[in-house]
Parts: structure tokens; sequence; C-alpha cells
């Protein structure tokens, strides 16, 4: 165990793994430092055993070195006996590896170790049996081939056994299989009986059966199993097909190896399991067979009747079958069962007489376990017990075939005969209970072996002459150490130890033959014999179980006496603790309570005295219930209790004597005397061995606890057998190995005295010669050792790797005798002690010579190092003397040269250097640039990357999450759905129920398909009126549309005439205006230049001057021949002058258009408040007149209201080209009015002239002006009081009106009425977007309900359930609507609760994996009081949180000491939530742990145990959790049910307005930037309305479970109450046993204190008296003197 060695360190912290691999760190005489291989950070310091003989620590083995592939594929691993280190932690770690491997067998030396997988592995093949039997066949004739061996398997055993058995010596054979409950040991029986009756059969195939009329022996053999297995197994809590009986099957075979026949014999059948079982575990097969496989006319005749059972299965109802639950088996089903079984009955011959004979004596015995018992007062004015019911006992006499007084008898009476006469005692009701189950164990007890010995009839062989050898396989249960063991235990435990004892026998004379083989000296080997510890229990008059029959032989005997018999025979000392052989042993307190130990072959094992080892040992058959079995008129009865009587009978004694009963054998004496049977034909037989092993107590594959299996390995006497082969020569290595792994001890022997190579000579003599050397290598070494017996390092003359290896820390010499090392001829064994001393000086020499060899490559490496060194030196010197030289001839050239040449050497030197500096300068900047460059191209790299995996972890993370949330609630409801339609299978009732509701919705759907097809026809008629008014609605719009365009077209015109006009106007005026000014302005000029007279055109002498512009001129010859005065001059009118008169006549042509408008909107609203009306009345809703008026007021006040609102958008797009703004404007105004629902887009009321300059004046030009003008519009919609007309067409509609709340901003009010007209809450756009929606598209196109004219004849349709009755369809959506409302409402007001805090009890559950494969849970918090609170950190829930802070109690509150600020655990986040639900979930709430000792923790668990109080919230694992959890518990259930239903709703918001949107009309479409948007108007009406009805079904199932999981919880509140009830009474009762059995101690102490009290005070008497008789005979004699 040197530094770095492999080495397996028990496990003392009470793990699983019981052995843990760890490495040696250091090592001293002292201590041994230890770290764990796969946990370097785990560390280990073991102690030296001072106990042990050498250098050993305490917990500490050696490993063996791991195999290679190649080894594992070639076998090396099969034996584990082959191994180097063979010990407990050895055999576990080679037994584990393979079995993960899918190699379930191995073996130890001759034993097979089975490890059970818990699954079905393809080991057991046709192919496979047959290469067992071909190879087995080719070795026994000599054929085989050793490279070509099979491996470890259970055929290989059996093959062994059968070709043993087949030898010259035919001598017979025997497989011993052993394990605990759950290992195989059946299986393996199966198997192995399989193996050689397929022998056996194939060897008998060639002669024809002797009997044609019954199946071959192997098929009888074979089919002998099921029959035991359904009489003789059943379900425990560890397997679910448990052997509760031992059995030895001999199987004949004939000289040429046929088989002949079987023989069973059987040990110690578990009989207390008829009376009791625990809670899932079963009785026996036979019973739960019967009672669900039996047919109709079965049932019948046995009185298995469903209607009493009120309700419940039939195995759950009968009290022997339903006491654990009667659960199924996971293998196969009892139906199944039982036809396997009857079948094979069949094969073994039975008639179905017989068959139905037995089954009804199975369930007579069934119907006996139902009798119950009633005291009543006799007339001696004693208490009696009498039947309650005398039916069940006619049934339990009926089917048993017995006299129905004498059962009678047998049940309420107890005779005894004393003396001649009987004595007859009525029973109490308890004591009557006692005796029916004591009249069950005694009857099935006799029947299990009246079918063993129909069985032996069966199979057995003819004649005894023809068996030449046989092969038995037996089935026994394995070494068993239970909490409390009793006598089942100690005849277990019995039957092992002699089998042990047989196999250690075996496991030594092998021993023997291996060292004989070898020709090696083994006479000094001691031999361990548990012959004491058998001794121990089975001597006779002073073992354990022979002081028990004593014991039962006295009329007052107990338990309690028969234990202070066993403490004063084995421990007769006073304070004697351990017996003289070690075996027994009790304690002080051990003996008060009447306990004792027995030390086993695996261990110590405790047994209770106290637990009815006299009565399970008496096992005594009443006089009565002999009597009732002796006079039975059923014949079978009578055979059965004749077999019973003949194995309890005592035939040691000669018979007995006459007018004497016969005496009965205990169960002891019974069963000493079968092992001792069993031992003696085991002792005659070449024995073979197989361990079967149980890898973990859950049932699961590929799932191995190590403990549990180190546990087995001892039980199973495995190790036991290892240390007994082990004893002798515990290594054992060939002679190759050996050689070649110790020759480097020796590295200064040369190779003439002793080779290298193994194969230059015989590696026998060459193995001598290496022991003697490394001896006298040894002696050496001690000799020149210093006085701390270490070699000296600094001795002279020593070599270099000497001296290094002397400064390590040297083991001791070599020194050992010769016989501890044995040299056979294939191998070489060696002791203890001499392979310790081997391996720590080859470790010491791998060592030394390791440092060796890196001292050498170091020094290589510096080596190489210098002379690369050396010749860059030399060539620099050589470079640099060379320039030297040629410096020196070039300073000789220039002086000869001159000034001229020194000039110019100077000028190229200094170029030369420049050229230089510039080069290097430009090769050192584009480094430094190109360094910079990739530098910060590298960063850039790194932070898109960096970005890129956050980015993609965020992701990631969201998607797994949401994925989560998924799977999980598609689980849960999956879950539940399958949950409630198995429990709706299982329930009778429910099935009658479903059947009447099935029925009634037939007829509701019968009614409902007439309804539909008489509404049909109106309902076309309707479509057709519909389809008409909808066509003249169509002309209209067009006529409308016509005369809209000529309307504006009018309007245009007269607008550009007016236009005109004014514009001439004011030309004219101007232009008069000039030619006045002109006219005299010349005037002027004239007569200053020709004077006044001559220019006056009054006078008839007037000229007119030629400078005069022609317009004056031709003015003035006008005055002058009107002779007038001078009038204002008229413009000229233009080409396009515009009269009057022409507006005029536009004007009235626009009046004329608008009147004909007027009239087709009329008409056009006409049409809209019939089509109105139409779908009304398809809908079932009748409105008046008035209400359809009043809603298309509100169309057309809407309709204007959203032209209003629109307008601006033109004008709020001034990059759009003009020809572009239009199409656009339409395209998009039409696609918002399609998706609103309006039909047909609305327009607003005409102006012309100041009146439209005035309305662009007035429009706004940017967003913020028309988003001010569209908000002043709803402002002045939400003024506007929506009028009582239109409320009650709104609500006749389904539309919530009230008021002023159709447009009002309270999202209380509108949120619910929003998402009830299809939308949701997104803000004030979509609600106004909504009101501009004509008032036709409040009633879509979808049928949900009748007509008016069909209501009545829907009335049968409607289904009910509410609380409230309805009459029709569409009163149940109100409610419905209504309903919805109030639980919206009560939603928002749960977060309201959890932001205020709340007041709860908490636990926090971790729960994380172990390397086992294990799960532990950690609890952070236990039953704390912590105050739940919603704390947000922005407007989101993601941002949300919940804290938990603690606080105080009575105390502190009532000091005013506050708790609130410091928190008991981290915040949580609503994000990491993933699941909430009602209840502990995942932990059982009455098991919770609590931080306190006292009694008050009791309090505690009485309030877990209300599982209503209680909330579980699962959030995301951890890295130091897999799984976290944090239960919370409430002072009330309505606080639970508030807080479960915020935390859900919150959870819900999360998801779909933060997270994921779950319905389709949440999903935003991308925008096409398309200029025509076609919106098919009657696919969004259809999906709203799918969505609208799944929204519907939803809350409906949501409401309705709510209520039905209340009353679900209040009558399990009601049922715990009575259970609590209950558990009370029984805690009383077990109090008051307890204090009166508390009671009777005291005072039987009391009264041994008085008696040895008395006994002194006779003494001391005594002494006085014989004081007194001496005095008187002093004085007499001093008289006579």
């Amino acid at each position: 165990m040197e530094a770095g060695a492999n080495v397996w360190v028990s496990d003392d912290t009470g793990g699983e793994d019981a052995w843990i691999l760890a490495e040696v760190v250091k090592k001293d005489e002292k201590e041994l430092h230890l770290q764990q291989a796969d946990k370097t950070s785990v560390k280990f310091v073991r102690e030296v055993d001072t106990s042990a003989s050498g250098l050993k620590y305490k917990g500490v083995e050696l490993a063996n070195a791991p195999l290679s592939a190649q080894d594992k594929a070639e076998g090396r691993d099969d034996d584990l006996i082959t191994l180097p280190h063979l010990h407990e932690p050895a055999l576990l770690h080679a037994c584990s590896e393979r079995f993960f491997s899918g190699k379930i067998y191995t073996w130890t030396g001759p034993v097979l170790i089975a490890v059970n997988p818990f699954q079905r592995l393809p080991l057991y093949t046709t192919q496979i049996l047959e290469k067992y039997r071909r190879e087995g066949l080719l070795r026994s004739q000599g054929m085989g081939d050793a490279k070509s061996q099979l491996g470890p398997h259970v055929y290989a055993i059996a093959d062994r056994s059968y070709r043993q058995m087949m030898a010259e010596a035919r001598k017979s054979q025997s497989i011993l299989i052993s394990g605990e409950s759950g290992a195989g040991k059946t299986e393996s029986t199966k198997i192995v009986m399989l193996y050689l009756t397929t022998l056996g059969a194939s060897s008998s195939s060639s002669g024809p059966p002797k009997d044609a009329d019954k199946p071959p022996i192997m098929e009888r053999v074979l089919q002998s199993n099921p029959v035991l297995e359904a009489f003789g197994n059943a379900r425990t809590l560890r397997n679910d097909n448990s052997s509760r009986f031992g059995k030895f099957i001999e199987l004949g075979f004939s000289r040429a190896g046929h088989l002949l026949g079987a023989k069973v014999q059987t040990y110690l059948l578990e009989k207390v399991r008829i009376a009791f079982h625990a809670s899932g575990e079963r009785n026996y097969h036979i019973f739960y067979q019967l009672l669900r496989g039996a047919t109709d006319e079965q049932k019948k005749h046995f009185e298995f009747h469903d209607g009493l059972t009120q309700g419940l299965e039939l195995p759950n109802y009968f009290h022997y079958t339903g006491q654990g639950g009667a659960p199924h088996l996971r293998e196969f089903t009892d139906e199944a069962g039982l036809k396997y079984t009857l079948k094979a009955m069949k094969n073994l011959g039975w008639s179905q007489e017989l068959i139905d004979n037995v089954l009804s004596i199975i369930a007579g015995i069934l119907h006996l376990g139902q009798v119950k018992f009633d005291s009543v007062e006799t007339e001696g004015g004693v208490m009696a017990a009498q039947a309650e019911d005398d039916t069940i006992v006619k049934h339990a006499a009926r089917l048993l075939g017995v006299d129905i007084e004498k059962l009678t008898t047998a049940l309420t009476e107890r005779v005894i005969v004393a003396r001649g006469q009987e004595i007859r005692t009525n029973l109490t009701a308890e004591r009557a209970v006692d005796a029916r189950d004591a009249l069950s164990k005694t009857l099935y007890g006799a029947m299990f072996l009246w079918v063993v010995d129909q069985v032996n009839k069966s199979c057995s062989w003819d004649n005894d002459k023809d068996v030449r050898s046989s092969c038995g396989v037996l089935d026994i249960f394995g070494f068993e150490c239970f909490a409390i063991n009793s006598f089942e235990q100690l005849c277990i435990n019995f039957t092992n130890e002699a089998l042990q004892q047989q196999f250690n026998k075996f496991i030594f004379k092998m021993e023997q033959e291996e060292y004989e083989r070898e020709n090696i000296e083994w006479a000094f080997i001691e031999f361990p014999d548990n012959q004491d510890c058998l001794d121990t229990i089975q001597m006779r008059k002073v073992g354990i179980l022979a002081m028990l029959d004593d014991e039962c032989r006295l009329p007052r005997g107990s338990d309690k006496n028969w234990a202070k018999r066993m403490y004063e025979n084995f421990l007769p000392e006073k304070k004697q603790e351990v017996s003289k052989n070690t075996r027994f042993k009790a304690t002080f307190v051990q003996k008060s309570k009447s306990y004792f130990c027995v030390r086993h072959f695996a261990g110590i094992v405790e047994y209770r005295a106290e637990t009815g080892f006299m009565e399970k040992n008496k096992d005594e058959i009443p006089l009565t219930a002999q009597t009732l079995f002796s006079t039975a008129p059923n014949q079978l009865v009578q055979d059965v209790y004749a077999v019973q009587k003949r194995e309890t009978e005592d035939k040691t004694g000669g018979g007995p004597k006459p007018g004497k009963p016969a005496k009965s054998k205990t169960v002891g004496q019974q069963f000493k005397a079968q092992l001792a049977t069993l031992i003696e034909s085991v002792e005659t037989t070449d024995p073979h061995y197989i361990r079967c092993l149980k890898p973990n107590d859950a049932a699961k594959p590929l799932m191995l606890t190590r403990k549990r299996l180190t546990e087995q390995l001892r039980y199973g006497g495995v190790l036991e057998a290892v240390r007994v082969a082990r004893m002798g020569f515990p290594v054992r290595l060939v002679h190759d190995t050996f050689f070649k792994r110790y020759r480097q001890l020796l590295p200064a022997v040369p190779e003439e005295k002793l080779t290298w190579n193994v194969e230059e000579g015989e590696p026998q003599k060459l193995c001598i010669r290496l022991v003697e050397l490394v001896l006298e290598e040894g002696k050496k070494q001690k000799a020149s050792a210093g006085a701390d017996g270490k070699l000296n390092p600094h001795e002279e003359g020593i070599t270099r790797s000497e001296k290094i290896r002397r400064m390590y820390l040297q083991p001791n010499p070599i020194e050992f005798p010769k016989t501890d090392v044995q040299l056979g001829k294939t191998k070489v064994f060696l002791r203890k002690p001499p392979h310790d001393a081997l391996e720590a000086h080859r470790v010491y020499h791998q060592r030394g010579a390791a440092t060796i060899i890196q001292c050498w490559m170091r020094g290589l490496e510096s080596r190489k190092n210098f002379l690369d060194l050396s010749y860059a030196v030399i060539t620099a010197q050589r470079c640099y003397r060379g320039f030297k030289g040629r410096e020196r001839w070039w300073t000789l050239r220039r002086a000869v040269a001159g000034d001229l040449l020194t000039n110019t050497f100077r000028m190229l030197i200094v170029k030369r250097r420049f050229d230089r500096a510039r080069k290097g300068t430009i090769q050192i900047q584009a480094v430094a640039r190109g360094h910079a460059k990739r530098r910060d191209l590298a960063s850039i790299k790194i932070q898109q990357l960096r970005r890129m995996v956050v980015a993609h972890s965020m992701f990631r993370h969201l998607k797994s999450a949401v994925i989560s949330l998924q799977c999980r609630q598609r689980c849960r409801v999956a879950l539940a759905e399958y949950d409630e339609l198995r429990r709706e299978q299982k329930d009778i009732g429910k099935l009658k129920q479903n059947n009447e509701k099935l029925k009634t919705e037939m007829a509701s759907l019968k009614a409902m398909l007439q309804a539909q097809a008489q509404s049909a026809s109106s309902t076309a008629q309707s479509s057709k009126e519909l389809e008409d008014k909808q066509a003249e609605i169509d002309s209209l719009e067009k006529k409308i549309s016509k005369l809209e365009e000529q309307l504006e077209s009018e309007k245009a015109a007269v607008k550009k005439l007016e236009e005109k006009m004014q514009k001439q106007s004011e030309s004219f005026v101007t232009e008069k205006k000039r030619l006045q000014e002109t006219f005299e302005h010349e005037m002027k000029l004239a007569v200053k230049k020709h004077g006044a007279q001559k220019i006056d055109p009054a006078s008839p002498k007037m000229s007119v001057p030629k400078e005069m512009s022609p317009v004056v001129q031709k003015q003035m010859k006008e005055i002058a021949v009107n002779n007038a005065a001078p009038a204002p001059s008229m413009p000229i009118l233009p080409d396009d002058y515009v009269s009057p008169k022409v507006v005029e006549a536009h004007k009235r042509s626009i009046a004329r258009l608008e009147q004909e408008l007027a009239m087709e909107r009329g008409q056009r609203r006409k049409a809209d408040g019939e089509i109105i009306k139409l779908r009304a009345e398809i809908n079932g809703v009748e409105l008046q007149e008035h209400e359809v008026q009043s809603l298309l007021a509100q169309e057309v006040e809407t309709a204007a209201a959203a032209a209003a609102a629109a307008a601006p958008v033109k004008e709020a797009m001034p990059e759009i080209d003009e020809s572009e703004e239009g199409e656009v404007d339409e395209g998009t105004i039409e696609a918002h009015s399609s998706l609103n629902g309006a039909s047909t887009p609305s327009r607003a009321p005409e102006v012309t002239g100041a009146e439209e300059e005035d309305e662009k004046k007035s429009e706004p030009h940017t967003p913020a002006e028309m988003k001010t003008t569209e908000d002043q519009v709803i402002e002045k919609m939400k003024q506007e009081t929506v009028t009582p007309e239109v409320v009650t067409a709104l609500n006749k509609l389904g539309i919530n009106a009230q008021g002023n709340h159709v447009f009002s901003d309270d999202k209380s009010v509108s949120s619910a009425s929003d998402r009830r007209l299809g939308f949701e809450a997104q803000g004030s756009v979509n609600r106004r977007s909504f009101l501009l929606k004509s008032p036709s598209e409040y009633l879509p196109m979808i049928r949900r309900g009748f007509s008016r004219g069909e209501e009545k004849e829907a009335d049968p349709v409607v289904s009910v359930g509410w609380k409230v009755e309805v009459r029709n369809r569409k009163e149940r959506e109100e409610m419905l609507r209504d309903d919805v409302d109030r639980f919206e409402i009560k939603m928002k007001r749960f977060a309201n609760i959890l932001e205020e805090g709340i007041d709860v009890t908490m636990w926090q559950l971790s729960r994380s994996a172990e390397l086992s494969g294990a799960e532990r849970d950690d609890f952070g918090l236990k039953s704390t009081a912590v105050t739940v609170k919603l704390h947000r950190r922005g407007k989101m829930y993601v941002q949300a949180v919940l804290t938990f802070s603690l606080r105080g109690g009575y105390l502190s509150k009532a000091i005013g000491r506050h708790r609130a600020d410091k928190a008991a655990l981290e915040p949580l986040s609503l994000y990491d939530i993933l699941e909430v639900k009602a209840g502990c979930s995942g932990y059982d709430h009455a098991e919770l742990p609590t931080t306190s000792k006292n009694k008050s923790s009791k309090r505690v668990k009485s309030e877990n145990k209300q599982s209503s109080l209680f909330l579980t919230i699962k959030a995301t694992p951890t890295p130091e959790a897999a799984f976290r959890s944090y239960i919370f518990r409430f002072k009330s259930r309505a606080a639970r049910n508030d807080v479960l239903n915020g935390l859900r709703s919150m959870l819900a918001d999360m998801q779909i307005r933060e997270g994921v949107s779950i319905s389709s009309l949440h999903q935003e479409e991308e925008s096409h930037e398309s200029d025509e948007i076609m919106v098919p108007l009657t696919e969004v009406h259809n999906a709203i309305n799918r969505e609208r009805e799944a929204y519907d079904r939803l809350l409906l199932m949501l409401l309705q479970g709510s209520e039905d999981l209340k009353e679900k919880e209040d009558e399990l509140l009601t049922l715990r109450g009575k259970l609590d009830g209950v558990e009370e009474e029984s805690a009383e009762k077990d109090r008051v046993q307890a204090n009166d059995s508390k009671l009777i101690m005291q005072l039987s102490k009391k009264l041994e204190t008085l008696l040895m009290d008395n006994e002194d005070l006779r003494d001391q008497n005594d002494r006085l008296n014989s004081r007194l008789v001496a005095v008187e005979c002093e004085k007499m004699n001093l008289m006579g003197n």
C-alpha cells in the first residue's frame, strides 16, 4: 500500500456504497492517508489495526488492477476465484460491473452467483440451451475445447450435475439454490428442472410411452410447479411470487439417463399467512385465482355473490384475502393463473370431481374466515361466543363437507380430556376468533401436504430398483435477519447454518484436491467449523429447540419461562452476557425483555422470545377439530386429515399405548428430522451451489444497491467460502506471471545468474531460484541496515541508482519462511505476509527505477539544449571573426585608396545605416499596426460571439420553459382524464349512472334532430328573405353611389363656376377703376395742351387729340355722339364668361340630387332594419320597432363619428403623391372598416363653398393633431348618454350596455364585455375600433340557438346541472356570461390578496440525486411560520417575485417584536414556477418533518393530516437540487383556494399576455405592404365564434369542476375526521393495554420480590432454629459433664 496505490476503504458514513475506491496519498507506521478516486476533495485517514498480524490498516483492502476490454471479452472475469486480491470489496466490485454489462451469472470457484436482473433477458432460449447441451456432451466424450468454453450460466450447473451423474461412478447429484425473497430462487429452480428434464426426455425419447393416456413424465414434472406455486406461493412486499415454503425435488434417472420421475419434499409452510398478512401483501395465490377467475356457475356454487360485497371486489370483501388490499400481480393475472393451475391439475391426472372438491374446500376456508361472533350470556352468567350469521356457517360447512353442528362446536367450545373424562368450556368471542383462525390454518396446512402427496403420486417412479441415480434440486429460504425475528427465522437460520457447514466442508475438500493436484503441503491449514452454533440450537436437553420442546410439555409453560431457562443454562454467572462458546448472547436489558442473540456464520441475530415461540412450536389440533375432520362426510377432508396426522405423529416410541391418543411431534422436532434427512441426502451426493442475489429492494432493472448486495454475499455464505478457500494460500499466481512480476526486485543480479526471460528455462525452477535470491537479498539488506533498520543512502561504493532508491521510504527487508511460498506444478501459492512484502518491494523498486529514468531523461534533455546552445555560440563567433577580418582588410584598402575613396565609403556607410533604420522602423510599425488591428478584430469577434451566446441562451431557456409548461399542463390534463376514466370503469354505480345519462342524451339528441328538421324550412325561408333584402340593398347602394357621383360632379361644377364668377367680378372692378383713372389723366393732359373748350366733349367743335390712347379716343367719340356726360368705363368681357343663371341652374340640379339621395338612404335604412329583425329572429331574439330604430340611429351617429375620426388620415401622410394618396386611403379605410365589421363605408354629410374652406382649415395636418381630433370624437361619444331603447336592444343581443358604460374607460367594467365581444383589452384603440362597428355586426350569421317559434320544441333538449333552472339556451349563455364576469372579478381580487400578504406555515423541499442513483430529500425549512407576499418590480408579471418573511409567534406580538425584515428564503420569481397544485404533491403530508421534538409536534402532525389545507409550488431545478418544492399550509381551505386561483390566474396572464399566445385570435399577422387588402369577413366571424365557444366550454368545465372539487374535499374531510377518531380510539386502547401490561409487570416484579424476601426469612428462621438446637445440645453436654 505505497503512495499511488488503489485501495478499497469501508464506508463508515452509513451510506449505500459499503466500500469506496480510494488512492493512497501518504503512508506511515501509524496512519494511512487516502483520497477518494473520483472525488479528490474527499479525504480519509485509517489507523493501524493492532489486532491483526503484520501491518494492516482498519477497513482497507488492496484493489485489483482493472481488466482491459479484451480480457473481459475473453472471459477473464468469469471466475472471481482467479482474482489476485479476493475479498469482500473485490467480489462486490466484480459482481456490480458484470451486472451493469448484462452478465448476471458469475463463478466463484464451484459456486454460481446469480443476480436477479428484474427484466426479461435473452439468456434462456432454445438455441442457448442447445449450445450448453452440445458442449456438455462433447466434454463428456473427451472432445471439448478449452478455448471454446461457454460462460457461467445456470445451464452450466445443471449440465455439470447431469454429466457427473452419468459418469462411471453414477453418483447422485444435488443442486442447492438459496437466497432471500425476491432473489430469483423459484425461477432458477424452474430453469434447472427444465434443463434436466429436457436432457432426460431427449435420452428417453426413442422408446414408446408406457401409458398413452397420461402426459409424458417430463410434462408432469414441469406441471407440478404451477400447482405448488398456487398453493404455496404468495405476494410479499419484496416479491410478487415468493415461495413461503422450502422444497427439495429429487429427479430419478435410469442407467441410460432416462427421466423416470420426481419426488417433492417440503419444509416449514408459513401457515400464519392464512389468518394475517401485512398491507400490500397477499395470501396464497389459489384464493385470488378462485375469486377472480371463477366462472358464473362456479361463483354461484361457491356462494360468491357480488350483491353481498356492497360494491367491493370479491378479494377485498373476504377477510382472509382483503387485509392487504388484494393488489394485482405485475407479471400475470389471476384469471390466467387459475386456467394454468387447472390445466396443470389435469395434466397430473386429477379428475374433474377431485378438482371441484379441492376448490370447494378452498372456498369453504374463505367463508370460514367471514364468520363473526357475538358475546351472549349463558344460564350460568358466563359470557360465551355465538356466530352472528348462521348462513355463513352453513355455507362454510356445505363447501367443506363437514357437519354444521360439529363445526359450530369446534368454533365456540373447547374440549379437554382429563383422566378419561371430557371437560367442555365455552369460548369467548375473542377466543372463538382464534379458534376459527387455528381451524383454517390447520385445514389449509393439511390440504397443502395432501397436494404435495398427490404430486408425488403422479410424478414419482414406479419401481425404486429402476432408479440408478438421482439429481436433487433444493429451493430453500436464505438467511433472514429482520427487525423482529421469531420462531420461523430461527428455523430458517438453523437450516442455513447446517447447509453452510456442509458447504464449508465441500469448499475445504476442493481446496485439498487443488493442493494435492499442485503437489504442495497443506497439513497446517485449519478448517473453520460452526458445529458449536449447531449444538447451541439442536443439542439434546440443553439446546434451544430442546428446551423449547420441554417448555411446551409443561401445563403452564410460557415464552418467558423458556427464555429464563436459556439464560440459566447458557449464562449461569450473574453478570455474564456471552456464553462460553460465544454463540449465545444476552445483555441485561435484553434479559428484561426476554430477548436473546445467536451468532450465526453471517452475523448476530436478535430473537424475541415473547412472539409466540411456544404456540408456533406446538401447532396442536384441538380435539373438536380432530373430531370434525375424522368424522366428516366428505372423504377428501378425511384423506387430508390423514396426511396431516401421519406427518405430525411421533413414531419414535414404537406407537401409542392402548387407550391413549398418539403423541404428536412439535414443529421443531419435525423440522430437525427433515433437516437431518436433507443433510444426510446432500452429503451422500456431489453438491452444486447457486447463490441468488437481489440487487435492490425496489425490484427495478439496472439498479444496484452495493450495501444490500454485500449483506447478501455475507448472508449467502459466499464470503465465508472465500475465507475458507483463502485461509491457506490466498494469493495464487501462474509461474510466468509470478516471475515477470517479481524479477525486477533483483536488478543487480546479472543475466548469467538469473535470466530475465522466462522462456529460456523451466518456469518452476526459475521461480524457485527467484525466491531463494530474494530471501538472500533480504538477509543482506538486514545485515547492512543501520540501527533504525534502514540502509544508508550516503554509503560509499554504491551506484547512483541505488543511492536514489535508498532516499525513499524503505520497506522492511524481505524475510519470511519458505513454507509460506509453495511452488506448485502450474501456480505459485503465497500467503498474505510474503505477498505483501513482495508487493511493497516491487513498488519500492518501481519508484526508484522511475526516478532514475526521469533523471536520465532530464539529463538528455539538458545535454541536447547545451549542444544546441554551443553550436549557436560557435556560429556567432565565426561570423564575428570573419566580420572583423574583413573590416581590417577594408581598413588597409581605405588607407591605400586615399581620401577619395574614404569620402565615398563614408557616404555608403551612412546610406546603409539609414536604409536599415528605415526598414526596421517600417517593420516595427507594420507589426505594431497589425497587432493592434488584429486585437480590435478579435475584440469585435468576441463581443459578437458573446452577444450571440447570451441571446441564444436566453432564447433556449425561454423555449425550454415554454415547452416544459405546455408539456406539464398537457400531462396533467391527460392524467386527470385517465384517472377519471379508470375510476369510472371501476365504479359499477358510476357505469349505471353513465348508462342513464347516455339514454337521456340519446333522447335529447333525437328531440334536437326533430327540432332541427322542423326548423330547416323556416331557416331556408329566412335565408332567402335575407338574400332578397341583401340584393335590394346592393341595388340601392349602386343607385346611391351613382347619385353621389353625380352629386359630387355637380358640386364640383358649381364650385368651379362660382370661383370663375368671383374672379370675373374682381377683374371687372379693377379694370373699371383703371380705365377711369386713365381717362381722367389723359383729359387733364389734353386740357393743358389744347385748351378746355377744344377738348370739351360737350362742345361741337371738339377735336380728339391723336396722342390719346385708342380707348380714350373711342370713349370721347361716344360721348360726343351721344352728347352725354361721361359714363364709367366697362371692361371687355372674356370668352369664358359665366352667367349667374347658369350657376342657379346647377344649384337646382344639386338640390334635386340630394332629395333623391335622401330617399335612397331612407330605403337603405328600412332594409337594414328588416335585416336586423330577421337576424334577431334567427338567433331567438325578438326586437321591437323602436329598438330597431334606436340601433339604426346609433349606426348613423357611429358612422358619422367614424368618418370624422378617419378624415384626417390623408392629411397625416404628406409624403405620398396625390395620385397614390387616394388609393392608399381608400384601401386602408376599406380594410379598417371590413375588419371592424362595417358592411358599407359610411359617408359624412356634404359641405360646399365657404363651409368646405373652413373645414379644410380646421383639419389637423399632423399625427398629433389627428390623434387629438380622434380623442375629441371619442370623448364626445363618452359624454353622450345611450338611450334606454338602445340599452334594451343591446341587452337582448347579449351586450352589456348599461348607461355610459359602453364607452367607459374603467377596465373592471369593460374587460369582461370586451372579451365577450371578441377581443382582449388591448387598450382604448381596440375598443374605439369596435364601437365604430355597424349594429348589424352585433348579430353574426352564426346560429347559436333556436328561433322564437322553436323555443318550445327546444326546451326538452336543454341540459341541466346549474344551480338555477333555465328554460332555453339563451338564458344558459347569459348565466354563463354572468358567472364568467364574477369569476374574472374574483381573479383580479386574488392578486390583491397576494400583494397584501398572507400568513402560512411553510416547508421547503429540495431533492437531489446521489451517486448510487438514489434520491435524497433535504428540507430547507420545516414547519416555519412565514408571510408570503407578491412583490412587483415592474408592470409585467415576469418581473414579479414571491417573498417569504419570517413572522413571530404570540409572545413576539405581545412584546412588540417584529421579524418581518428577516427573510426566510430567497425570493421566488413567477417565471421560475413550473406548477401549482392543490394538496401536498410529491411528499406525504402526514409525514412532513417538524422543527420541535416536544409534545407540540404531535399537534402539528395532527394538523398536517388535513390535505385540503396544503398548497404545493414546484419550481425550476438548480445545480444543487434536481427538484424544488414549496409546501404551504393555510389556516382555512378558503384561503388556500383563493391563493391557488390567484397564482394560476397570474401564471395564465403571464403566459398569454407576456409570454405565449394560446388563442389563434391573439396571433398578429405579418403586415403586407399591398395596396389592396381583402379580408374574408365570414371566416373572421367563424374563427371568433369558434374561439368564443371553446372559451365558454373551458369556463363551464372550470366552474362545474370547482364545485365538484369542493364537494369531494368536504367528503374527504369528513372521512379523515372519522379516520382520526378511529385512530384516537385505537391509540387510547393501546395506551390502556400498555398501562395494564406495565401494571402486571410491576405486580409480578413485586410478587417476585416478596417471594425472595420470604425465602430469605425462611433461611434466617432455619439458621436460628439450627443455632438454637446447637445451643441446647451444648447445654445438655455441659449438664451431662
